[in-house]
Protein backbone atom coordinates (compact mmCIF):
# COMPACT_ATOMS: atom_id res chain seq x y z
CA UNK A 1 0.00 0.00 0.00
CA UNK A 2 1.58 3.25 -1.07
CA UNK A 3 2.12 5.25 2.29
CA UNK A 4 1.00 9.13 2.78
CA UNK A 5 2.98 11.78 2.37
CA UNK A 6 2.05 13.83 5.19
CA UNK A 7 2.30 13.12 8.80
CA UNK A 8 -1.11 12.56 11.13
CA UNK A 9 -0.31 15.52 12.17
CA UNK A 10 0.35 17.60 9.14
CA UNK A 11 -2.98 16.01 7.86
CA UNK A 12 -4.95 17.53 10.83
CA UNK A 13 -3.73 20.73 10.29
CA UNK A 14 -4.36 20.75 6.80
CA UNK A 15 -7.69 19.45 7.52
CA UNK A 16 -8.33 22.34 10.12
CA UNK A 17 -7.14 24.87 7.69
CA UNK A 18 -9.88 23.77 4.80
CA UNK A 19 -12.52 24.03 7.47
CA UNK A 20 -11.10 27.33 8.43
CA UNK A 21 -11.11 28.44 4.74
CA UNK A 22 -14.91 27.15 3.80
CA UNK A 23 -16.21 28.92 6.81
CA UNK A 24 -13.99 32.37 5.85
CA UNK A 25 -15.82 32.33 2.68
CA UNK A 26 -19.50 31.61 4.20
CA UNK A 27 -18.58 34.04 6.20
CA UNK A 28 -18.28 36.78 3.58
CA UNK A 29 -20.58 35.15 1.48
CA UNK A 30 -23.57 35.98 4.40
CA UNK A 31 -23.19 39.42 4.48
CA UNK A 32 -22.57 39.46 0.09
CA UNK A 33 -25.93 37.92 -0.34
CA UNK A 34 -28.30 39.61 2.46
CA UNK A 35 -27.33 43.14 0.97
CA UNK A 36 -28.08 42.49 -2.42
CA UNK A 37 -31.14 41.11 -1.65
CA UNK A 38 -32.52 43.81 -0.08
CA UNK A 39 -31.28 45.79 -2.69
CA UNK A 40 -34.19 44.11 -5.30
CA UNK A 41 -36.51 42.37 -2.80
CA UNK A 42 -38.44 45.67 -2.33
CA UNK A 43 -38.98 46.50 -6.19
CA UNK A 44 -41.71 44.24 -6.99
CA UNK A 45 -43.35 45.30 -3.34
CA UNK A 46 -43.58 48.77 -4.03
CA UNK A 47 -47.50 49.05 -4.24
CA UNK A 48 -48.13 46.85 -1.75
CA UNK A 49 -45.91 49.18 0.69
CA UNK A 50 -47.02 52.75 -0.74
CA UNK A 51 -50.93 51.79 0.04
CA UNK A 52 -50.31 50.11 3.37
CA UNK A 53 -48.60 53.67 4.57
CA UNK A 54 -50.57 55.84 2.40
CA UNK A 55 -47.41 57.03 0.37
CA UNK A 56 -47.84 58.01 -3.36
CA UNK A 57 -46.15 55.87 -5.87
CA UNK A 58 -43.75 59.38 -6.18
CA UNK A 59 -42.98 59.30 -2.90
CA UNK A 60 -42.44 55.09 -2.15
CA UNK A 61 -39.69 55.48 -5.21
CA UNK A 62 -37.53 57.40 -2.12
CA UNK A 63 -37.44 53.58 -0.69
CA UNK A 64 -35.27 52.79 -3.40
CA UNK A 65 -33.45 56.01 -4.16
CA UNK A 66 -32.59 55.86 -0.25
CA UNK A 67 -30.32 52.68 -0.29
CA UNK A 68 -29.04 53.69 -3.95
CA UNK A 69 -27.57 57.42 -2.91
CA UNK A 70 -26.45 55.51 0.88
CA UNK A 71 -24.76 53.24 -0.88
CA UNK A 72 -22.95 55.47 -3.76
CA UNK A 73 -21.67 57.80 -0.89
CA UNK A 74 -20.82 55.36 1.49
CA UNK A 75 -19.05 52.93 -0.64
CA UNK A 76 -16.00 54.33 -1.37
CA UNK A 77 -15.37 56.07 1.83
CA UNK A 78 -16.03 52.54 3.62
CA UNK A 79 -13.73 50.81 0.96
CA UNK A 80 -10.63 53.31 1.77
CA UNK A 81 -11.53 53.36 5.71
CA UNK A 82 -11.06 49.45 5.44
CA UNK A 83 -8.10 49.90 3.46
CA UNK A 84 -6.57 51.88 6.21
CA UNK A 85 -7.34 50.89 9.42
CA UNK A 86 -8.31 46.68 8.54
CA UNK A 87 -11.22 45.42 6.65
CA UNK A 88 -12.48 43.10 9.26
CA UNK A 89 -12.93 45.77 11.41
CA UNK A 90 -15.15 48.41 8.56
CA UNK A 91 -16.78 45.20 7.58
CA UNK A 92 -17.70 44.13 10.95
CA UNK A 93 -19.47 47.78 11.22
CA UNK A 94 -21.24 47.98 7.96
CA UNK A 95 -23.09 44.43 8.87
CA UNK A 96 -24.33 45.79 12.50
CA UNK A 97 -25.59 48.73 10.02
CA UNK A 98 -27.04 46.10 7.37
CA UNK A 99 -29.10 43.83 10.76
CA UNK A 100 -29.59 47.82 12.72
CA UNK A 101 -31.61 49.07 9.07
CA UNK A 102 -33.24 45.65 8.43
CA UNK A 103 -34.31 45.84 12.21
CA UNK A 104 -35.53 49.53 12.11
CA UNK A 105 -37.20 48.87 8.21
CA UNK A 106 -38.77 45.69 9.75
CA UNK A 107 -40.74 47.10 12.29
CA UNK A 108 -41.79 50.22 10.39
CA UNK A 109 -45.10 52.08 11.07
CA UNK A 110 -43.93 54.78 9.35
CA UNK A 111 -42.72 56.14 5.63
CA UNK A 112 -40.21 58.28 7.78
CA UNK A 113 -39.00 55.19 9.31
CA UNK A 114 -38.71 53.39 6.92
CA UNK A 115 -36.68 55.51 4.53
CA UNK A 116 -33.94 55.69 7.51
CA UNK A 117 -34.02 51.88 8.30
CA UNK A 118 -32.87 51.73 3.98
CA UNK A 119 -30.22 54.70 4.70
CA UNK A 120 -28.51 52.48 7.27
CA UNK A 121 -28.83 49.25 4.88
CA UNK A 122 -27.70 50.76 2.01
CA UNK A 123 -24.66 52.22 4.03
CA UNK A 124 -23.54 48.48 4.13
CA UNK A 125 -22.86 48.72 -0.01
CA UNK A 126 -19.07 48.62 1.22
CA UNK A 127 -19.31 44.79 1.57
CA UNK A 128 -18.45 43.07 -1.20
CA UNK A 129 -15.00 45.53 -2.21
CA UNK A 130 -14.20 44.68 1.61
CA UNK A 131 -15.25 40.85 1.23
CA UNK A 132 -13.08 40.55 -1.60
CA UNK A 133 -10.15 42.65 -0.45
CA UNK A 134 -10.08 40.35 3.05
CA UNK A 135 -10.25 37.36 0.90
CA UNK A 136 -7.29 38.35 -1.39
CA UNK A 137 -5.43 39.31 2.00
CA UNK A 138 -5.90 35.65 3.32
CA UNK A 139 -6.06 33.36 1.46
CA UNK A 140 -3.60 31.56 -0.51
CA UNK A 141 -3.50 33.05 -4.58
CA UNK A 142 -4.44 29.84 -6.32
CA UNK A 143 -7.90 30.16 -3.98
CA UNK A 144 -8.25 33.91 -4.91
CA UNK A 145 -9.96 34.07 -8.07
CA UNK A 146 -12.03 31.19 -7.65
CA UNK A 147 -13.36 32.70 -4.15
CA UNK A 148 -13.27 36.32 -5.84
CA UNK A 149 -16.13 34.65 -8.92
CA UNK A 150 -17.87 33.02 -5.51
CA UNK A 151 -18.81 36.44 -4.08
CA UNK A 152 -19.00 38.26 -6.78
CA UNK A 153 -21.45 36.12 -8.34
CA UNK A 154 -23.60 35.69 -4.86
CA UNK A 155 -23.71 39.66 -5.42
CA UNK A 156 -25.57 38.90 -8.58
CA UNK A 157 -27.75 36.45 -7.33
CA UNK A 158 -28.82 38.00 -4.35
CA UNK A 159 -30.24 40.56 -7.08
CA UNK A 160 -31.99 37.68 -8.90
CA UNK A 161 -33.63 35.98 -5.52
CA UNK A 162 -34.54 39.31 -4.58
CA UNK A 163 -37.04 39.13 -7.75
CA UNK A 164 -38.38 35.58 -6.93
CA UNK A 165 -38.90 35.85 -3.23
CA UNK A 166 -40.48 39.43 -2.83
CA UNK A 167 -43.53 38.02 -4.26
CA UNK A 168 -44.34 34.83 -2.19
CA UNK A 169 -42.85 36.64 1.22
CA UNK A 170 -45.83 40.04 0.64
CA UNK A 171 -48.92 37.45 -0.79
CA UNK A 172 -48.53 35.09 2.19
CA UNK A 173 -47.36 37.47 5.35
CA UNK A 174 -46.65 41.25 5.00
CA UNK A 175 -44.05 43.18 3.70
CA UNK A 176 -42.39 44.15 7.00
CA UNK A 177 -40.97 40.13 6.72
CA UNK A 178 -39.41 41.57 3.18
CA UNK A 179 -36.79 42.61 6.16
CA UNK A 180 -36.71 40.34 8.48
CA UNK A 181 -35.96 37.25 6.49
CA UNK A 182 -32.65 38.81 5.29
CA UNK A 183 -31.99 39.76 8.59
CA UNK A 184 -31.19 36.47 10.00
CA UNK A 185 -28.08 36.17 7.22
CA UNK A 186 -26.78 39.22 8.41
CA UNK A 187 -26.59 38.10 11.57
CA UNK A 188 -24.63 34.86 10.95
CA UNK A 189 -22.63 36.83 8.75
CA UNK A 190 -21.80 39.02 12.06
CA UNK A 191 -21.39 35.81 13.80
CA UNK A 192 -18.87 34.48 10.84
CA UNK A 193 -16.91 37.68 11.57
CA UNK A 194 -16.26 37.71 14.63
CA UNK A 195 -15.54 34.52 15.04
CA UNK A 196 -14.38 33.16 11.82
CA UNK A 197 -12.75 35.87 10.13
CA UNK A 198 -8.72 37.39 11.61
CA UNK A 199 -7.66 41.00 10.76
CA UNK A 200 -5.01 40.94 8.23
CA UNK A 201 -1.89 43.27 7.99
CA UNK A 202 -2.18 44.91 4.60
CA UNK A 203 -2.75 48.90 5.55
CA UNK A 204 -2.91 52.09 3.37
CA UNK A 205 -0.94 54.72 4.77
CA UNK A 206 -2.65 58.36 5.25
CA UNK A 207 -5.35 59.45 6.33
CA UNK A 208 -9.12 60.02 5.38
CA UNK A 209 -9.21 62.70 2.76
CA UNK A 210 -12.77 64.87 4.23
CA UNK A 211 -12.95 67.65 1.76
CA UNK A 212 -12.45 64.73 -1.14
CA UNK A 213 -15.19 62.87 0.52
CA UNK A 214 -17.77 65.68 0.92
CA UNK A 215 -17.14 66.47 -2.82
CA UNK A 216 -17.69 63.02 -4.25
CA UNK A 217 -20.49 62.61 -1.97
CA UNK A 218 -22.05 65.95 -3.24
CA UNK A 219 -21.42 64.21 -7.05
CA UNK A 220 -22.93 61.51 -6.54
CA UNK A 221 -26.01 62.46 -4.71
CA UNK A 222 -27.23 64.87 -7.34
CA UNK A 223 -25.86 62.44 -10.08
CA UNK A 224 -27.74 59.71 -9.39
CA UNK A 225 -30.88 61.68 -8.20
CA UNK A 226 -31.31 63.38 -11.31
CA UNK A 227 -30.79 60.70 -12.82
CA UNK A 228 -33.45 58.45 -10.85
CA UNK A 229 -35.83 61.15 -10.33
CA UNK A 230 -35.60 62.38 -14.04
CA UNK A 231 -39.11 60.36 -15.19
CA UNK A 232 -40.81 61.72 -12.12
CA UNK A 233 -39.92 65.34 -12.54
CA UNK A 234 -39.15 65.51 -16.12
CA UNK A 235 -36.35 65.22 -18.13
CA UNK A 236 -36.16 68.18 -19.74
CA UNK A 237 -36.88 69.90 -16.28
CA UNK A 238 -34.51 72.80 -14.80
CA UNK A 239 -34.51 70.36 -11.32
CA UNK A 240 -33.45 67.50 -13.17
CA UNK A 241 -31.14 68.92 -15.57
CA UNK A 242 -29.21 71.09 -12.78
CA UNK A 243 -28.83 67.56 -10.52
CA UNK A 244 -27.55 65.98 -13.25
CA UNK A 245 -25.08 68.36 -14.64
CA UNK A 246 -24.30 69.69 -10.66
CA UNK A 247 -23.17 66.17 -9.93
CA UNK A 248 -20.88 65.66 -13.30
CA UNK A 249 -19.10 69.20 -12.18
CA UNK A 250 -18.52 68.06 -8.63
CA UNK A 251 -17.39 64.72 -10.04
CA UNK A 252 -14.73 66.45 -12.08
CA UNK A 253 -13.72 69.18 -9.28
CA UNK A 254 -13.08 65.64 -6.75
CA UNK A 255 -10.66 64.54 -10.13
CA UNK A 256 -8.94 67.79 -10.15
CA UNK A 257 -8.59 67.58 -6.39
CA UNK A 258 -7.73 64.12 -5.56
CA UNK A 259 -5.02 64.14 -8.67
CA UNK A 260 -2.15 65.92 -6.87
CA UNK A 261 -3.42 65.22 -3.14
CA UNK A 262 -1.19 62.92 -0.82
CA UNK A 263 -3.89 60.98 0.95
CA UNK A 264 -6.63 60.92 -2.13
CA UNK A 265 -10.29 59.47 -1.18
CA UNK A 266 -9.64 57.33 -4.43
CA UNK A 267 -6.24 56.97 -6.01
CA UNK A 268 -6.56 58.83 -9.45
CA UNK A 269 -3.32 57.37 -10.60
CA UNK A 270 -5.08 53.89 -10.22
CA UNK A 271 -7.90 54.71 -12.25
CA UNK A 272 -5.64 55.38 -15.22
CA UNK A 273 -4.33 51.76 -15.54
CA UNK A 274 -5.57 49.88 -18.66
CA UNK A 275 -7.09 46.79 -16.48
CA UNK A 276 -9.05 49.30 -14.19
CA UNK A 277 -10.63 51.74 -16.74
CA UNK A 278 -11.70 49.58 -19.12
CA UNK A 279 -13.16 47.32 -16.79
CA UNK A 280 -15.08 49.91 -14.86
CA UNK A 281 -16.63 50.78 -18.28
CA UNK A 282 -17.95 47.21 -18.92
CA UNK A 283 -19.29 47.47 -14.84
CA UNK A 284 -21.05 50.62 -16.02
CA UNK A 285 -22.48 48.77 -18.90
CA UNK A 286 -23.38 45.05 -16.96
CA UNK A 287 -25.20 47.63 -14.41
CA UNK A 288 -27.14 48.89 -16.86
CA UNK A 289 -27.94 45.73 -18.15
CA UNK A 290 -28.88 43.88 -14.94
CA UNK A 291 -30.86 46.23 -13.37
CA UNK A 292 -32.61 46.59 -16.78
CA UNK A 293 -33.66 43.09 -16.99
CA UNK A 294 -35.00 43.47 -13.60
CA UNK A 295 -37.53 46.07 -14.89
CA UNK A 296 -38.13 45.03 -18.33
CA UNK A 297 -39.00 41.50 -17.89
CA UNK A 298 -41.14 41.83 -15.17
CA UNK A 299 -43.11 44.07 -16.38
CA UNK A 300 -43.65 42.04 -19.67
CA UNK A 301 -44.94 39.20 -17.88
CA UNK A 302 -47.04 41.10 -15.67
CA UNK A 303 -49.26 42.17 -18.81
CA UNK A 304 -52.64 40.93 -19.48
CA UNK A 305 -52.32 38.23 -22.01
CA UNK A 306 -55.30 39.75 -24.07
CA UNK A 307 -52.92 42.04 -25.34
CA UNK A 308 -51.44 39.87 -27.26
CA UNK A 309 -47.90 39.97 -25.87
CA UNK A 310 -48.21 39.84 -22.34
CA UNK A 311 -48.37 36.49 -20.05
CA UNK A 312 -50.51 37.71 -17.82
CA UNK A 313 -48.61 36.06 -14.78
CA UNK A 314 -48.83 37.11 -11.08
CA UNK A 315 -45.90 38.68 -9.24
CA UNK A 316 -44.65 35.61 -7.96
CA UNK A 317 -44.62 33.76 -11.34
CA UNK A 318 -43.29 36.23 -12.55
CA UNK A 319 -40.39 36.15 -10.02
CA UNK A 320 -39.63 33.03 -10.50
CA UNK A 321 -38.73 33.52 -14.30
CA UNK A 322 -35.46 34.89 -12.42
CA UNK A 323 -34.80 31.51 -10.64
CA UNK A 324 -33.13 30.27 -13.38
CA UNK A 325 -31.16 33.68 -13.79
CA UNK A 326 -29.95 33.09 -10.36
CA UNK A 327 -28.56 29.59 -10.87
CA UNK A 328 -26.91 30.51 -13.53
CA UNK A 329 -25.13 33.12 -11.49
CA UNK A 330 -24.32 30.72 -9.14
CA UNK A 331 -22.86 27.99 -11.34
CA UNK A 332 -20.89 30.53 -14.01
CA UNK A 333 -19.24 32.86 -10.96
CA UNK A 334 -16.92 30.08 -9.76
CA UNK A 335 -16.15 29.09 -13.50
CA UNK A 336 -15.32 32.67 -14.28
CA UNK A 337 -12.72 32.45 -11.65
CA UNK A 338 -11.37 29.00 -12.19
CA UNK A 339 -10.95 30.37 -16.27
CA UNK A 340 -9.38 33.56 -14.92
CA UNK A 341 -6.92 31.16 -13.05
CA UNK A 342 -6.06 28.88 -15.67
CA UNK A 343 -5.50 31.50 -18.45
CA UNK A 344 -6.40 35.46 -17.80
CA UNK A 345 -9.37 36.93 -16.09
CA UNK A 346 -10.13 39.14 -19.22
CA UNK A 347 -10.96 35.54 -21.33
CA UNK A 348 -14.45 35.03 -18.93
CA UNK A 349 -14.95 39.12 -18.96
CA UNK A 350 -15.34 38.91 -22.66
CA UNK A 351 -17.16 35.83 -23.01
CA UNK A 352 -19.50 37.45 -20.22
CA UNK A 353 -19.54 40.75 -22.75
CA UNK A 354 -20.92 38.42 -25.22
CA UNK A 355 -23.05 35.81 -23.52
CA UNK A 356 -25.29 38.95 -22.18
CA UNK A 357 -25.72 40.51 -25.27
CA UNK A 358 -27.09 37.58 -26.94
CA UNK A 359 -29.11 37.37 -23.56
CA UNK A 360 -31.00 40.67 -25.38
CA UNK A 361 -30.84 39.86 -28.64
CA UNK A 362 -33.07 36.67 -28.35
CA UNK A 363 -36.06 38.77 -27.03
CA UNK A 364 -35.07 41.96 -29.72
CA UNK A 365 -35.82 39.64 -31.99
CA UNK A 366 -39.14 38.09 -30.78
CA UNK A 367 -40.36 37.95 -27.01
CA UNK A 368 -43.89 36.27 -27.59
CA UNK A 369 -43.14 32.83 -26.42
CA UNK A 370 -42.24 32.27 -22.57
CA UNK A 371 -39.19 30.27 -23.93
CA UNK A 372 -37.61 32.87 -25.36
CA UNK A 373 -37.21 35.36 -22.26
CA UNK A 374 -36.60 32.11 -19.79
CA UNK A 375 -33.59 31.73 -22.45
CA UNK A 376 -32.73 35.24 -21.83
CA UNK A 377 -33.00 35.43 -18.61
CA UNK A 378 -30.81 32.41 -18.37
CA UNK A 379 -28.08 33.65 -21.23
CA UNK A 380 -27.84 37.24 -18.31
CA UNK A 381 -27.61 35.05 -15.49
CA UNK A 382 -24.40 33.27 -17.32
CA UNK A 383 -23.17 36.59 -18.44
CA UNK A 384 -22.86 38.34 -14.85
CA UNK A 385 -21.76 35.41 -12.94
CA UNK A 386 -18.66 35.18 -15.88
CA UNK A 387 -18.46 39.09 -16.01
CA UNK A 388 -18.97 40.14 -12.64
CA UNK A 389 -16.43 37.86 -10.65
CA UNK A 390 -13.55 38.86 -14.12
CA UNK A 391 -14.15 42.18 -13.36
CA UNK A 392 -13.23 41.63 -9.59
CA UNK A 393 -10.03 39.73 -10.59
CA UNK A 394 -9.04 41.92 -13.46
CA UNK A 395 -8.76 44.75 -10.93
CA UNK A 396 -7.36 42.89 -7.76
CA UNK A 397 -4.72 42.02 -10.67
CA UNK A 398 -3.68 45.10 -11.70
CA UNK A 399 -3.44 46.97 -8.24
CA UNK A 400 -1.63 46.71 -4.90
CA UNK A 401 -2.62 44.85 -2.33
CA UNK A 402 -3.58 47.37 0.21
CA UNK A 403 -5.84 49.73 -2.63
CA UNK A 404 -7.85 46.67 -2.98
CA UNK A 405 -10.74 47.78 -1.43
CA UNK A 406 -10.46 51.07 -2.76
CA UNK A 407 -10.42 49.67 -6.72
CA UNK A 408 -12.87 47.60 -5.88
CA UNK A 409 -15.35 50.09 -4.44
CA UNK A 410 -15.13 52.37 -7.24
CA UNK A 411 -16.38 49.49 -9.49
CA UNK A 412 -19.33 48.85 -7.49
CA UNK A 413 -20.03 52.35 -7.33
CA UNK A 414 -20.08 52.20 -11.23
CA UNK A 415 -22.25 49.67 -11.96
CA UNK A 416 -24.78 51.22 -9.32
CA UNK A 417 -24.51 54.14 -11.95
CA UNK A 418 -25.21 51.86 -14.38
CA UNK A 419 -27.53 50.55 -12.77
CA UNK A 420 -29.16 53.74 -11.80
CA UNK A 421 -28.87 54.92 -15.99
CA UNK A 422 -30.29 51.92 -17.42
CA UNK A 423 -33.54 51.77 -14.72
CA UNK A 424 -34.22 55.35 -15.68
CA UNK A 425 -33.53 54.97 -19.13
CA UNK A 426 -35.53 51.88 -20.37
CA UNK A 427 -38.22 52.99 -17.86
CA UNK A 428 -38.45 56.45 -19.84
CA UNK A 429 -38.47 54.08 -22.97
CA UNK A 430 -41.22 52.19 -22.09
CA UNK A 431 -43.57 55.31 -20.67
CA UNK A 432 -42.64 57.07 -23.94
CA UNK A 433 -44.21 54.40 -26.03
CA UNK A 434 -47.72 53.62 -24.62
CA UNK A 435 -51.42 52.48 -25.34
CA UNK A 436 -54.64 53.63 -23.37
CA UNK A 437 -54.11 53.40 -19.49
CA UNK A 438 -50.27 54.09 -19.89
CA UNK A 439 -49.58 49.97 -20.83
CA UNK A 440 -46.32 50.31 -22.61
CA UNK A 441 -46.50 48.87 -26.49
CA UNK A 442 -45.12 45.38 -27.51
CA UNK A 443 -42.61 48.00 -29.61
CA UNK A 444 -41.45 49.85 -26.60
CA UNK A 445 -40.38 45.99 -25.45
CA UNK A 446 -38.81 45.45 -28.39
CA UNK A 447 -36.95 48.96 -28.18
CA UNK A 448 -35.72 48.32 -24.90
CA UNK A 449 -34.46 44.94 -25.48
CA UNK A 450 -32.41 46.34 -28.48
CA UNK A 451 -31.14 49.41 -26.94
CA UNK A 452 -29.58 46.36 -24.20
CA UNK A 453 -28.33 44.66 -26.94
CA UNK A 454 -26.09 47.90 -27.95
CA UNK A 455 -25.01 48.17 -24.54
CA UNK A 456 -24.02 44.46 -24.47
CA UNK A 457 -21.89 44.95 -28.11
CA UNK A 458 -20.20 48.06 -26.57
CA UNK A 459 -19.36 46.37 -23.32
CA UNK A 460 -17.56 43.29 -25.65
CA UNK A 461 -15.48 45.72 -27.27
CA UNK A 462 -14.45 47.60 -24.46
CA UNK A 463 -13.44 43.80 -22.46
CA UNK A 464 -11.32 43.70 -25.70
CA UNK A 465 -9.15 46.22 -24.60
CA UNK A 466 -8.49 44.61 -21.59
CA UNK A 467 -4.91 44.10 -21.40
CA UNK A 468 -3.66 40.52 -20.60
CA UNK A 469 -2.82 39.38 -17.49
CA UNK A 470 -0.95 37.05 -16.05
CA UNK A 471 -3.66 34.05 -14.36
CA UNK A 472 -1.74 34.59 -11.08
CA UNK A 473 -3.65 36.99 -8.90
CA UNK A 474 -1.01 38.25 -7.08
Amino acid sequence: MAQLSTTPAERGKASTTHISTVMLVVSLSLGGVAFAILQSLVSPALPVIAKELSVSTADISWVLTAYLLSASVCTPILGKLGDMIGKRRVLLAVLIALALGSALSGIASSFAVLILGRVLQGAAGAILPLSIGIARDLLPAKQVGVTVGLLSALFGIGGGLGIVLAGPIVDNLSWNWLFWFPLILVLLAIAGAVFMIPESRARATGKLDWIGTIILSAGLVTLLLGINKGGEWGWHSAQTLISILGGVVCIAVFVFVELPSRNPLINMHLLKLRGVWTTNIVGLAFGFLMYGTFLIVPTLLQLPTKLGYGFGETTTQAGFVFLPTAIAMLLFGPVSGWLGKRLSPRLPLILGSIVITFGFLIPALGHGQLWQIILSCILTGAGVGLAFAAMSNVIIGAVPAENTAEATSVNTIVRTIGGGIGTAVLAATLSSHTIAGGIPTDSAFTLTFWICTGIGLVATIISLAVPRQSSEIH
